[in-house]
């Protein structure tokens, strides 16, 4: 196992009814920002929940923030956090408005002349201006993580960006949202739940045998309550455990004493970026291909994760570990995720060789648990995908 630290911040407060306990977790003398996406949570009845337990503050708020937090419209969010005077920032909405809240959270503290250059230039946030969240799409951790990815569609770029200062102070996880849910984003949330265990899982054995469960139980668990929420959201237990599941997957804690991959991400990025492909199916996209060609440094744990995972007991090392990437396409098949780029653009040629000239230019030349992974790899691997 590796060295390593761990310490995470935020307060959850999981289950029915917690956002009344909303206004406990703010300071009285806060002005608050409220922030959301496109609106849903005015259909659904939460955005009346969390205006009904904010009763008494100072609340402004900003909607409009799309799947992909766009930094021309958190820029708009910026310019009233500093005309107003915020004080405490309140995301309302799935990962992608959370992002935008840590991107906000870091860039209203920020001393340079262009919050760009917090994501081009990877600097990391020591301190952000406080803020919460209230969870209503389960997908990725953003609730719990102090990480944030954010697209800029003038230079067609994604980056991520993060730092202990980005943690929210508290986040609160109610799982009968789950139920509102469209069937579209509770895939994508399975999905990217389960692709964010499989970056840092997916690597090379290092005698980690709490931290392989611990991931191991909730790719399990995705597995088997998945298909549940997909068929009735409504179903609470399915619900709950899909909630907590996508909250694990990414708070930091699997990711202790073990290598991590995350140069599907990487790749994935670029492709919502060019394309605007929901950023779980890029990953879907992306993964199979990707183990495939570092099939030689993964086996191992492909081959545990074939035992383990997929229940496939013969055949040799090489065998099991080729049956389990089969299999992952299989589940992602399942829920009606494709698994090719050329199932969403008719324009996929040529985009290889451009992501690889993108990872030269910035320098992005090592990437993987081993930092061996060059563009020349990364434009095979996306030929590998079309």
């Amino acid at each position: 196992m590796l060295n390593f630290e761990f310490k995470n911040p935020t307060k959850i407060l999981f289950g029915k009814g917690q956002i009344s306990n909303l206004a406990k977790e703010i300071p009285q003398n806060a002005k608050i920002l409220m922030l959301y996406g496109g609106g849903s949570i005015k259909k659904n009845g939460i955005y009346e929940k969390v205006k009904e337990a904010l009763t008494g503050f100072t609340v402004v708020e900003f909607g409009g923030i799309p799947a992909n937090p766009e930094y021309a419209v958190l820029m708009e969010a910026l310019q009233i956090i500093k005309e107003q005077d915020i004080t405490y920032l309140l995301a309302v909405g799935g990962g992608s408005v959370i992002d935008g809240t840590k991107f906000l959270s870091s860039a209203a503290l920020y001393e340079g002349d262009n919050p760009w250059d917090i994501l081009t230039n990877s600097i990391k946030t020591e301190k952000g201006m406080p803020f919460g969240t209230v969870l209503t799409l389960p997908a990725t951790a953003s609730e719990m993580n102090s990480g944030a990815v954010i697209t800029r569609a003038e230079t067609q770029e994604k980056f991520a960006m993060g730092g202990p200062g980005l943690f929210p102070q508290f986040s609160i996880l109610d799982p009968e949202v789950v139920q509102s849910i469209p069937k579209r984003q509770l895939v994508n949330g399975i999905t990217d739940a389960f692709t964010h265990v499989l970056e840092q899982y997916m690597t090379y054995p290092a005698h980690a045998d709490l931290q392989d469960r611990f991931a191991e139980g909730i790719m399990l668990t995705l597995i088997e309550v998945g298909p549940e929420v997909i068929k009735n959201p409504s179903d609470y237990d399915a619900a709950s455990n899909f909630m907590w599941s996508c909250t694990m997957a990414l708070n930091g804690l699997i990711q202790k004493g073990v290598p991590t991959d995350w140069a599907v991400h990487a790749m994935g990025h670029e492709l919502t970026a060019l394309f605007g492909i929901d950023h779980a199916r890029t990953l879907a996209i992306i993964a199979p291909n990707h183990y495939r060609y570092n099939f030689e440094s993964k086996k191992e744990k492909l081959a545990q994760y074939g035992k383990r995972i997929w229940g496939i007991t013969t055949g040799s090392t090489e065998e099991i570990a080729e049956a389990a990437i089969v299999k992952t396409e299989e589940f992602f098949h399942a829920m009606e995720i494709k698994t090719t780029l050329s199932a969403y653009t008719d324009s996929f040629d040529g985009t290889a060789a451009k992501i690889a000239k993108r990872f030269t230019d910035r320098g992005w030349l090592g990437l993987g648990e081993h930092k061996n992974l060059k563009p020349s790899d990364v434009e095979q691997i996306i030929e590998m995908s079309y």
